[in-house]
C-alpha cells in the first residue's frame, strides 16, 4: 500500500491539462443542457400538437442512439459545415445528448407539480412572473438540479462522443485516460482511476439525495 502514485499525479501536466479541459466542457455544457433542457420540459408539459410530438421524438432519440453512430454523426457534420475540431465540438457534443437527460428528469418533476398553487399566487395579486420564481421554480429546484447534476456527470464520463469530435489541445480526461492505457503507467492510472470514481460516485449520492427530498 502506497501513495507515491497519487503524489505523482501532481506532476503529469498533460494529466491535469485534460482535466482542465474536463471540467470546462462539462460546466459550460452543463449549463446550456440545464437551461434548454428545462425550456423543453416547460415546453412538452404545457403544449399538446403535432409539433410538440416531433419535438418529444428529436429530445428522447440521443437516449436510445448508440452512442459511437452519435459520435460519427457529430463529427460527420462537424466536417460538413466546416467546424474546426476542438473544445466548442466537444462541448456542442456534450450539449447534445445531456439535453435529454435534463429534459425528461424535469418532465418527471413537472408531472407531479399542482399548478393549481400557481392560480392561487396569481388570485393573491402575483404576476406569472413573479409567480414563476416565487411558486414555480422553487418547487421544480431540486430536479433542474438533479438533472444539471446527471449531465455534469455525464459529460465527465463521456469518452465514445468526445473521442470522434475532439480535435488538438481539447483532450479530455476520458480520452487521456485511454492513451495511457497503451502508453502510460498502469499504477499511475489505477490512481487517477480511484478519484474520477469517487468523484463520480458523490455526484451521483448527491444527485439521488436531492431526489429523494424532491419526492
Amino acid at each position: 500500500f502506497t501513495l507515491d502514485w497519487y503524489r505523482k499525479l501532481f506532476t503529469q501536466r498533460e494529466i491535469w491539462m485534460a482535466l482542465r479541459n474536463t471540467l470546462v466542457i462539462a460546466a459550460f455544457a452543463t449549463a446550456v443542457s440545464t437551461v434548454v433542457g428545462t425550456s423543453a420540459a416547460f415546453a412538452l408539459h404545457r403544449y399538446r400538437s403535432r409539433l410538440q410530438k416531433v419535438h418529444y421524438l428529436l429530445v428522447y432519440t440521443p437516449l436510445v442512439i448508440p452512442e459511437i453512430l452519435m459520435g460519427i454523426g457529430l463529427l460527420l457534420f462537424f466536417v460538413t459545415i466546416g467546424l474546426g475540431l476542438g473544445l466548442l465540438t466537444v462541448t456542442l457534443s456534450h450539449v447534445t445528448f445531456c439535453i435529454s437527460y435534463v429534459t425528461f428528469v424535469v418532465l418527471g418533476r413537472l408531472q407531479d407539480f399542482d399548478w393549481g398553487l400557481v392560480e392561487a399566487a396569481e388570485d393573491l395579486g402575483a404576476t406569472p412572473w413573479v409567480a414563476f420564481w416565487k411558486v414555480v421554480l422553487p418547487n421544480l429546484a431540486p430536479g433542474i438540479a438533479t438533472g444539471a447534476l446527471l449531465a455534469f456527470t455525464l459529460s465527465i464520463d463521456d469518452f465514445v462522443i468526445t473521442f470522434f469530435t475532439s480535435g488538438p489541445g481539447s483532450t479530455t480526461l476520458p480520452v487521456r485516460i485511454y492513451s495511457m492505457i497503451k502508453h502510460g503507467s498502469p499504477a499511475l492510472i489505477n490512481a487517477l482511476s480511484t478519484i474520477l470514481l469517487v468523484m463520480t460516485f458523490t455526484t451521483v449520492w448527491l444527485s439521488q439525495r436531492l431526489t429523494r427530498e424532491n419526492r
